[in-house]
């Protein structure tokens, strides 16, 4: 298992250097500066996720977004390249409005859980896989962002009309049918609105957590990883 270990030279906010001997991973990683160090770092990775979430066009773009398309929501969008492509589309484009339209509620959220790491959450983080403090990050704060701004989503696609256009352009197919396992009960906006904002916190986490993996080498340069 691949430690992170702190040592020599760190660069953190505004530029200034700390240089440091190398010690004990856990007895550093744990100290004042070693935890500033490893918030630092995940406040970086939501700056990234923000930046982005916060250009339309750049969220439209990104794939780590794509990547977090909830699996339901994926095969809605197949069944509808079917009957009406141009509604993918559209509905793409409204999911990032949808992500202009939340980042701000999402971020304060995300700065609070990195500012509540501990000692044992960077113990954890120093033990584990590039990508544990996404994840740790991740575990404090999926569910509270998805209900955070799921009302904002529904409220941002029922102004577009989304939902009913997917229910017109589905009806009278057996598309619908076989996507809700038979049963031709039309797709619910708050059902939509919940994949929407799971694709939308899902895909924050892909962005930081690439952004870990990308960057660890400043973590671990001393050992030419």
């Amino acid at each position: 298992m691949k430690k992170y270990i702190i040592a020599a030279a760190f660069i953190i906010g505004t530029g200034t250097i700390i240089n440091t001997a190398m010690h004990s991973c856990t007895t550093l990683a744990t100290s004042d500066l070693g935890l500033s160090i490893i918030k630092r770092f995940l406040l970086n990775g939501i700056d990234k996720g923000v930046n982005i979430y916060s250009n339309r066009d750049a969220f439209l773009q990104n794939n780590m977004v794509d990547k977090a398309l909830p699996k339901q929501l994926r095969e809605i969008n197949s069944m509808l390249e079917k009957v009406a492509p141009s509604l993918v589309e559209k509905e793409r484009a409204y999911i990032a409005d949808a992500a202009v339209y939340t980042v701000n509620i999402s971020k304060p959220i995300l700065v609070n859980a990195v500012n509540s790491l501990n000692a044992q959450d960077v113990t954890r983080i120093i033990q584990g896989e590039k990508g544990t403090a996404t994840l740790i990050l991740k575990e404090k704060t999926s569910q509270q962002l998805i209900a955070a701004i799921t009302p904002k989503v529904e409220e941002q696609l029922n102004q577009y009309g989304i939902v009913r256009s997917i229910n017109t352009a589905l009806s009278g197919s057996n598309l619908l049918g076989s996507l809700l396992g038979g049963n031709k009960s039309p797709v619910n906006a708050g059902g939509l609105s919940q994949l929407a904002s799971e694709q939308l916190v899902n895909g924050m986490f892909n962005i930081i957590e690439d952004y870990e993996i990308q960057n660890s080498k400043s973590l671990l340069g001393p050992l030419g990883k």
